[in-house]
């Protein structure tokens, strides 16, 4: 049987969430071995968030071309867009991410020596591509899948009574998606975005399968030395916890506030 929830519930998880990650930091702090991890994995938070970032940007910005071309009025367009959602949907991230640093980055590398001589310069070799940069490929095509449902999603939102009014108004379509569709657009997408953002960080720990020195890989190379996998494993699942959890609190708040301006304009 549902019920009306309370607009404003007292967040009893966030107290208890923050509760244990204090006693869990007192822990870290206080323990000569969780404070030896805790130095040597956080080198691996700014590759962690690096990847995190840009691959999200790029996922984004490749998403929402997918999402148009998915409404164009042009058929081509639009079977381009599904084809390449479904199948990269499709496949794992895992398996994509190996896919695209063993498969089709030694392709990239080919083309771009052969673009290289064509104006006379001398050919890299496969090696000099960056493991990390791959990663960074694999995890933004394999979001910009999920994120172009979303942004389409959104788009299709829109009340077609608005389009109207401002075709109406002589505005094209560059104008009615820029001060229209668009900004009404991304408020309403914005939780299932940071959904998806959230689920980039945790992804981000893939990366490690392919040597890159994220968090996940410091953590293991820690572990496998120093024989503390409890100890190591529990710095590693902390860090993760501390940026999803945070970076849901700041998405949450941020939601609230556009809300509000929205009711205030």
């Amino acid at each position: 049987m549902r019920r009306d929830l309370p607009e404003r519930e007292f967040p009893w998880w966030l107290v208890l969430t923050i509760a244990l990650g204090a006693w869990g930091a007192w822990e870290v702090v206080t323990d000569e071995i969780y404070l030896a991890v805790l130095q040597t994995l956080v080198k691996g938070i700014r590759i962690t968030v690096f990847v995190t970032l840009v691959g999200f940007a790029i996922a984004c910005g490749m998403g929402l071309l997918l999402a148009v071309m998915s409404l164009s009025r042009w058929g081509a367009f639009r079977q381009i867009a599904r084809f390449y959602i479904e199948i990269i949907r499709g496949v794992p991230i895992i398996v994509l991410l190996l896919y695209v640093a063993f498969v089709l980055s030694p392709v990239l590398v080919d083309l771009w020596n052969w673009l290289r001589g064509q104006i006379g310069l001398s050919p890299i070799r496969a090696r000099d591509f960056d493991l990390m940069w791959r990663a960074i490929i694999a995890l933004s095509l394999g979001y910009s899948a999920f994120i172009a449902e979303v942004f389409r999603a959104g788009l299709q939102s829109i009340e077609t009574g608005q389009i109207e009014a401002a075709e109406a108004l002589g505005m094209n379509g560059w104008l009615r998606f820029r001060f229209i569709v668009f900004p009404q657009a991304i408020r309403r997408i914005l939780p299932p975005l940071g959904n998806d953002f959230v689920a980039i960080v945790k992804d981000s720990s893939l990366v490690s399968v392919l040597g890159v020195s994220d968090v996940t890989q410091l953590g293991k190379v820690t572990a496998a030395g120093n024989f503390r996998y409890f100890e190591t494993y529990n710095v590693v699942a902390l860090i993760y916890l501390a940026m999803t959890i945070t970076l849901s609190i700041a998405l949450r708040r941020f939601e609230r506030y556009l809300r509000s301006r929205q009711h205030h304009s």
